[in-house]
């Protein structure tokens, strides 16, 4: 499958692999960067990667993180893409979580950031932002602390959203489909691409300014009387260059 459709990328959850699988992981004209879940059968995530693309995977201390980091180095004045590959047990702890969360919080500062992988948790409801547990709503609060968007609309398991695809700039990441199962799994692929080789140093400032609003000379008296003793604070809005398109 990843050869007929030609993937730059291939992010894969709950590979259940261990020393005895080395034999059969090789994909021609990929490099594989796995975690493996350590001392129990089962979970672990990897990712393959083009070997034409320059790749660094990014070591990370939290052993009990099921969460795979690596960063695509970009070409020319071009910025990197950090690609990161995350399962979450149902039953996962909020120790792990916090760790998880940790690990999100240091590499968040990325210019282009994509993440994806099976979160489970199905009390979420990605149109309206909310949830049921208070698990959930941490998850929802960590992704909107470190300004993520989610873009799995559809089911990807049965009637609910299990799978997630996140990226930390709008227009990042596009032409996303969910559908098709590989052999015995029940849960839906998930296709996308990254419209990558974002541009550097492309910051821009949006600031508002309040010495040219037509008041009316009480009331602008008062507004430039105000904003002269408290100024506003701004925000830095990153606009992004696509300036190529590859498949994952």
């Amino acid at each position: 499958m990843v050869q007929q459709q030609s993937y730059d990328v291939v992010a894969i959850t709950e590979t259940w692999w261990d020393v005895s699988h080395n034999w059969s992981n090789a994909l021609d004209g990929y490099k594989l960067f796995r975690r493996d879940r350590k001392g129990r059968r089962g979970r672990g995530v990897a990712l393959y990667i083009r070997k034409a693309f320059d790749t660094i995977g990014i070591e990370t201390n939290e052993d009990g993180v099921e969460c795979l980091w690596v960063r695509i180095k970009g070409k020319a004045n071009k910025a990197d893409i950090l690609l990161g590959v995350s399962y979450h047990p149902p039953n996962q702890g909020e120790e792990v979580d916090n760790l998880f969360y940790k690990q999100l919080e240091n590499v968040s500062g990325s210019s282009a950031l994509v993440l994806v992988g099976d979160f489970n948790m199905p009390d979420i409801c990605w149109e309206l932002n909310t949830a049921e547990k208070r698990q959930s709503r941490k998850f929802l609060e960590c992704m909107e602390d470190n300004f993520l968007l989610q873009l799995v609309g559809e089911p990807t398991r049965g009637r609910i959203i299990l799978d997630l695809l996140f990226a930390n700039r709008d227009g990042l990441v596009g032409d996303v489909v969910v559908g098709g199962c590989l052999e015995q799994s029940d849960h839906e692929i998930i296709e996308f691409s990254i419209f990558g080789e974002i541009r550097r140093n492309t910051n821009k400032t949006l600031t508002l300014d309040f010495w040219t609003a037509g008041f009316g000379d009480y009331l602008g008296d008062l507004f430039r009387e105000f904003f002269g003793k408290h100024p506003l604070k701004t925000k830095e809005f990153r606009k992004a260059g696509c300036a190529s398109k590859q498949r994952f």
